[in-house]
């Protein structure tokens, strides 16, 4: 996309926002970010959609405006989330991969969140949902700025009965072994030691009525809303209002289910007449779990799926809404990350940044202003667990040779149950995302210069974060949270 208005007119467009827009009303406006779990590209209607309905989603998008090109931090679990709220890289905190029940650290109490940024401009915050960043009690969501949680401390299939509870009878106890019993948390209290098929199919429900109750009750102050859903996650499940409703299945069950919680929290926000105050973001934590065949989502047109850093891994459909502030029925197709909410969202209140580095930058251009507006370019860097993995800037992306995971074109698993993935190979490839969003087709001898450019961009990232794939000790990695 060619950059075509002057400085001048950009910097009009911010200031014109600043002057006019909530930040200098008397209440700032209130945050919600909802963040699925593995949930593909193509999964809600504004992205591609098919064999079921998404009319919430698809309203918002018209109301709102869509991010073709926003990426995670990494394609799995607890990494997305630590770059979600801290504005950090997630090797930078020292949170990678997914934690599961035996880990003993979790995100540092020195890390500042999103929640602990809104708290400094007097915000209710609140999480209702999937946590994983650390289940012990020093690193639950109430010990990083947030007043209420409700919710799991982590993902949904670390428990006893994964993935066997999609092959036994609903009275079975056989238990796999190495996993205790799935806990729901509220506050920092078990309320339930041992959650079972019948509570997961009631938590998209919960956490939507939690979310709706937190809103009706804080209409009258600012808020921040966090509701990272534990669906669409294997194993799937849904409640009885949307048990056999799609044309795809359980899959498509589900998230017609995840639609209704969104449209059940914008009509709750316009009901209270907040719409014009309230920024909401819909966004995913990675793509799809494509080993699980019709259990999971798609990716189309992007290569590959989660734990993977082609795109198909790590960009997540996006919208976000804000009636009267960003513009309805557009879209943005410039790269940004979840790193950037931090910086953008605390520009937004007026609250000051973290004290310690963050890698994420304010973005508001993107948001309130035309897309062919002037905004500079950054380099954003993919890691892959403690691997340099690919950069991207502007179309182009680089990949640094490495393994990866994939189906190589078998077929997947049916039904719950998965099956293993092989494993590829990729070499110095640069791909022109702007026209082969696929990763398909390597243009590194064609463009040297910006191959050359972006070689030092990575060396970069790893002097400052590491690289395992070249034995890089990075210079600037902050510890997790130990017990």
């Amino acid at each position: 996309m060619q950059i075509m208005f002057s400085t001048f007119r950009g910097a009009t467009v911010i200031f014109l926002f600043l002057i006019s827009g909530p930040i200098l009303a008397d209440r700032p406006p209130n945050i919600v970010i909802l963040f699925m779990d593995d949930m593909g590209y193509a999964d809600i209607g504004p992205f591609g959609a098919e064999g079921y309905k998404t009319p919430h989603l698809d309203q918002m998008a018209k109301e709102g405006r869509r991010f073709t090109d926003f990426y995670v931090t990494q394609a799995v679990c607890s990494s997305s989330r630590a770059g979600l709220l801290t504005g950090c890289y997630n090797q930078r905190v020292g949170i990678n991969g997914a934690l599961g029940p035996g880990a003993g650290h979790g995100l540092a109490e020195e890390e500042e969140t999103l929640a602990e940024i809104c708290k400094q401009k007097g915000y209710a915050t609140a999480c209702f949902g999937k946590w994983h960043l650390g289940h012990r009690k020093p690193f639950l969501p109430l010990q990083h700025g947030f007043d209420e949680y409700f919710g799991l401390p982590y993902s949904n299939d670390m428990w006893p009965l994964h993935p066997d509870y999609a092959k036994l009878p609903p009275d079975a106890v056989r238990r796999k072994s190495g996993y205790p019993d799935l806990p729901l948390i509220e506050g920092n209290e078990v309320i339930d030691p041992e959650v079972t098929g019948e509570d997961q199919a009631m938590l998209t429900t919960w956490y939507t009525e939690h979310a709706v109750d937190f809103i009706e009750r804080n209409k009258n102050r600012p808020f921040f809303l966090y509701v990272p859903q534990t669906m669409v996650h294997v194993p799937l499940f849904v409640s009885d209002k949307f048990k056999g409703k799609s044309d795809q299945g359980l899959f498509g069950d589900v998230m017609m289910e995840i639609d209704w919680s969104v449209g059940q929290i914008l009509d709750t926000i316009r009901k209270c007449k907040l719409e014009k105050e309230t920024l909401v973001i819909f966004t995913s934590d990675n793509g799809p779990w494509l080993s699980y065949g019709n259990h999971a989502g798609s990716a189309k047109p992007l290569r590959e799926g989660k734990a993977t850093m082609f795109d198909g891994g790590c960009r997540v459909p996006t919208v976000m809404w804000w009636p009267g502030t960003i513009p309805a029925d557009t879209s943005c197709d410039k790269p940004a990350m979840t790193i950037d909410l931090l910086p953008t969202i605390a520009h937004l209140i007026g609250a000051k940044l973290p004290q310690k580095k963050i890698d994420g930058r304010d973005i508001r251009p993107l948001l309130t202003s035309k897309p062919t507006d002037a905004f500079h370019e950054q380099t954003y860097a993919f890691y892959f667990l403690d691997e340099l993995q690919a950069v991207r800037r502007g179309k182009w992306k680089l990949h640094f040779p490495h393994r990866y995971r994939t189906l190589a074109g078998r077929e997947p698993g049916r039904d719950g149950m998965p099956v293993k993935y092989e494993f590829g190979d990729v070499g110095l490839e640069l791909f022109d995302m702007s026209t082969d969003p696929g990763e398909t087709k390597n243009v590194a001898a064609e463009h040297p210069k910006i191959v050359k450019q972006l070689q030092a961009d990575g060396q970069r990232f790893r002097e400052e974060l590491g690289d395992a794939l070249t034995k890089t000790e990075g210079k600037e990695l902050r510890p997790a949270g130990q017990l």
